[in-house]
């Protein structure tokens, strides 16, 4: 499995023999960054908020999920499950299933689930969590929340990006609540073999997308730079 982010909130996800999946995609009028040129399966959207549910950015005629519930194509499940609300506006949590493998896109929450939430939720080994706040998660509350469900993987999503529109906290602000001094290696991607050898301990890995220097500074290594997690 493959994870790659294209800035704010999107993400695209792919398995060989699966269906890809595209989270998330956003207006480029709307959320600021480059226009987004994406195919999938499957496009899910955590709310009917343009930066969050411009499904004419992705072609294929891809099957589209935006309401909680239960769903499998092309061998992928997905589950949504509602969160809450911001200024009217619903959104909702996807926890997506590639053989055995559970990713968790937060979306636009703004809240702690209560423990029994979280608990329905299931496991989950990579945690696509907004960190910026402007109506999601701040810093502080992601961190706690990233203490409560304990995921193997977390990226952060949703903050400051001199490509960005929105008036977000920059990831610098949650590093340091997350304890790290240093700006930790940025990746093109993610990629996990299966679950055997995923860390024990919450790991972080901060994903670059084209054009970004959202971190302020560039780096080199991020170039041709992917973060696997090996079966060996």
């Amino acid at each position: 499995m493959e994870i790659t982010w294209y800035g704010h909130s999107c993400f695209r996800i792919t398995e060989r023999g699966m269906g890809t999946v595209v989270c998330d995609p956003y207006d480029s009028q709307e959320a600021g960054f480059e226009p987004l040129k994406l195919k999938a399966d499957v496009v899910t959207c955590s709310s009917n908020h343009p930066g969050h549910h411009f499904i004419s950015a992705v072609k294929g005629d891809p099957f589209i999920i935006d309401s909680p519930g239960e769903y499998e194509i092309n061998n992928v499940f997905i589950n949504g499950y509602r969160s809450g609300e911001t200024d009217g506006v619903k959104n909702t949590i996807f926890v997506i299933e590639y053989n055995g493998l559970f990713v968790a896109h937060l979306g636009n929450l703004n809240r702690i689930p209560s423990l029994s939430e979280i608990e329905t939720y299931g496991t989950i080994h990579v945690l696509l969590i907004p960190v910026g706040g402007g109506g999601a998660l701040n810093s502080s509350k992601a961190v706690e929340l990233i203490s409560q469900i304990k995921p193997n993987i977390v990226i952060p999503m949703h903050y400051a990006d001199p490509l960005g529109k929105q008036e977000l906290d920059p990831l610098s602000k949650f590093l340091k609540e997350m304890g790290i001094s240093q700006t930790e290696d940025v990746y093109n991607s993610l990629k996990i073999t299966n679950t055997t050898q995923l860390p024990e301990e919450t790991k972080l890995i901060i994903l670059n997308h084209p054009l970004s220097d959202s971190l302020n500074e560039q780096d080199d290594s991020a170039e041709d730079n992917n973060e696997e997690v090996n079966a060996g």
